[in-house]
């Protein structure tokens, strides 16, 4: 691997999300209004995770500084980060966001993808050991368990995946709240989820992976198959790969090797396309770690996961559009597991 992640590139990120977490405008409100009263200022209505453009890519800067806090505990930033962490993450405030949800018309609200990086977060907290930690944790979990309960509903009442390449990617959903069940020990969330990707997933072969779409972040065929490594065992996992993607030792489908093209990162539908290569390469990274080191498809995968990141990785600042969580996609990529340990 060329690029890993370093101090340095940690720092990096942290400062990213430090200035954008708690800016609240611009701001990208999504919710059904039941009257005049839902008429709040963002900081109003979610007061935890207010910044960051949305709520999503909020809550996802907060991952990335609860990781970024763990795997370098020394960093610079640290001290800004549990300052931040100590008077957002607090159960009153915590409270509000439960309350909101409980609103009618807000069931789908972030469906599935904000759902999923909630638990995320939740999960990254429940792997600290610091006293402080725990008290960030013990104020989400009201929001975690709500969000597990949400999944709980939902999955069974869905029939069919969503295999998009943006927020709605069912595989994406299933991968991230797949690590927080098995961090966290929600047994009944974690066999759900197991069930239902198979439900979804374990018959398809021969993917012709038509992609990238105008707007992608994500690759529907790289997601998908990121999300059955982590739900199949490695005996099964490799035969299903090789009906899924039969042809990757030809490089083929091409269009899964080559950098998706950022014609203006001021757009921010365009500018998905920057995490699009940043998750291909994190996608690639841990799919690489299935194969024998012997296998070509292992080294292919890493050059792949290398040239995706060449491309977008020096672009996650710059402007705001991408600048709000392409730091997160990154880091993603950086930590994605590339080798056996």
């Amino acid at each position: 691997m060329s690029a890993t992640l370093t101090l340095e590139t940690a720092s990096k990120f942290a400062r990213l999300v430090l200035a954008h977490v708690t800016r609240e405008y611009p701001n990208k409100l999504d919710h059904v209004l039941n009257g005049p009263l839902d008429l709040k200022e963002p900081r109003d209505l979610h007061p935890v995770f207010f910044g960051s453009f949305d709520w999503h890519s909020c809550v996802h800067g907060y991952w990335l500084l609860a990781t970024v806090l763990r795997l370098f505990p020394d960093i610079r930033e640290g001290r800004e980060i549990k300052k931040l962490f100590d008077a957002q993450l607090t159960p009153s405030k915590m409270e509000t966001e439960v309350d909101f949800l409980d609103q009618p018309l807000r069931g789908t609200w972030e469906r599935p993808y904000g759902w999923a990086w909630l638990l995320m977060l939740a999960g990254e907290l429940n792997r600290h050991r610091a006293e402080s930690a725990k008290r960030w944790n013990g104020a989400l979990t009201p929001l975690a368990a709500a969000f597990s309960d949400r999944f709980l509903g939902f999955l069974p009442k869905a029939t069919y995946p969503t295999r998009v390449g943006t927020h709605f990617n069912s595989a994406f959903a299933v991968a991230l709240a797949l690590e927080y069940a098995e961090i966290a020990d929600d047994e009944e969330l974690r066999k759900l989820l197991v069930t239902k990707a198979r439900d979804w997933y374990a018959t398809d072969s021969d993917c012709q992976a038509w992609e990238p779409a105008g707007d992608d972040f994500l690759s529907p065929a790289l997601m998908e198959a990121e999300c059955m490594r982590r739900v199949l065992d490695e005996d099964e996992f490799r035969p299903w790969l090789d009906r899924f993607l039969p042809r990757l030792a030809d490089r083929e489908p091409a269009t899964l090797f080559k950098p998706a093209i950022v014609s203006d990162r001021s757009d921010g539908k365009i500018a998905h396309l920057d995490g699009l290569n940043l998750s291909r390469a994190w996608c690639w990274r841990s799919i690489a770690a299935s194969w024998p080191e012997k296998d070509q498809r292992r080294a292919m995968a890493l050059d792949a996961a290398d040239t995706h990141l060449a491309a977008s990785l020096p672009c996650v600042a710059g402007d705001y559009m991408g600048e709000h969580w392409l730091a997160t996609f990154a880091l993603l990529a950086l930590i994605g597991r590339a080798t056996d340990d």
